[in-house]
C-alpha cells in the first residue's frame, strides 16, 4: 500500500510488482479492517487448492478432503493462526503446510466425523473445479509435499496471468493479450 508521503513515481513502481505474500500475511494479521479482510481473502484463494490437493494426496476421498480443507480454514481463521507466521522463520507456504499437517494429525486423533460446514461460516471453495484440477495432476507417485508446492506455483502463475489480462483490458489491448497469452508458460500449444 502506498502512503501519502510517496511520490507518484514510487506509487507507479509499486503497482508494477506483485505484492509479496509476506506483505499480504502481515496485512491480514493487522487489526480488523477492510484491507485486512481483503488480505485474508487473498490468502485463502491462493492456497485453498494446494491444501486441498495435499489432503487428497494423503488418501482422503474428495468429500473428506473438502471437509478437512474447509475445517482447516475455519480453524486457521477463527484462531488467527496466520498471526503466528513470521518472515524470519521461513516461507509462509511452509508455515501453512506445517499447520495443515498438525491439523490433520489432530483430526485423525479425534476421529470425529463432522458434516461439512459444522456451524462455521465456510470459506467458499470451488470443489467441482478442485476435483477437475486434481484429476489432471501427475501420476500418483508425486509426493503430497511436492504436489502442494507444484499446485501453489501453478496457482500463483494463474493469478499473474489474470492480473495481466486485467491490465491489458484496462488499457484497451485485450486482443493483444490474447495473442501474447499463447506464448505464456504453461500452455502446451507447441508455439515458439
Amino acid at each position: 500500500m502506498a502512503s501519502s508521503s510517496q511520490s507518484p513515481e514510487s506509487t507507479d513502481t509499486a503497482r508494477q510488482f506483485t505484492t509479496t505474500h509476506w506483505s499480504v500475511v502481515l496485512t491480514a494479521g493487522s487489526e480488523s479492517s477492510p484491507v485486512a479482510q481483503a488480505a485474508l481473502e487473498t490468502l485463502c484463494r491462493s492456497y485453498w487448492y494446494p491444501l486441498y490437493a495435499y489432503v487428497r494426496r494423503q488418501g482422503h476421498s474428495p468429500e473428506d478432503a473438502q471437509d478437512l480443507t474447509q475445517e482447516f480454514f475455519a480453524r486457521f481463521l477463527e484462531k488467527q493462526i496466520f498471526r503466528q507466521a513470521r518472515p524470519e522463520r521461513g516461507r509462509f507456504r511452509s508455515f501453512l503446510l506445517t499447520s495443515l499437517k498438525h491439523f490433520l494429525v489432530n483430526e485423525w486423533h479425534r476421529a470425529t466425523a463432522r458434516k461439512r460446514g459444522g456451524g462455521h461460516t465456510p470459506v467458499p471453495l470451488d470443489t467441482v473445479l478442485a476435483e477437475r484440477l486434481y484429476s489432471r495432476e501427475p501420476a500418483r507417485d508425486l509426493a503430497a509435499d511436492k504436489l502442494y508446492e507444484r499446485s501453489w506455483a501453478l496457482a500463483l502463475l494463474e493469478q499473474v496471468r489474470a492480473r495481466l489480462r486485467e491490465e491489458y483490458a484496462a488499457e484497451g489491448r485485450s486482443e493483444r493479450f490474447e495473442i501474447v497469452e499463447q506464448f505464456l508458460a504453461g500452455d502446451e500449444s507447441g508455439l515458439s
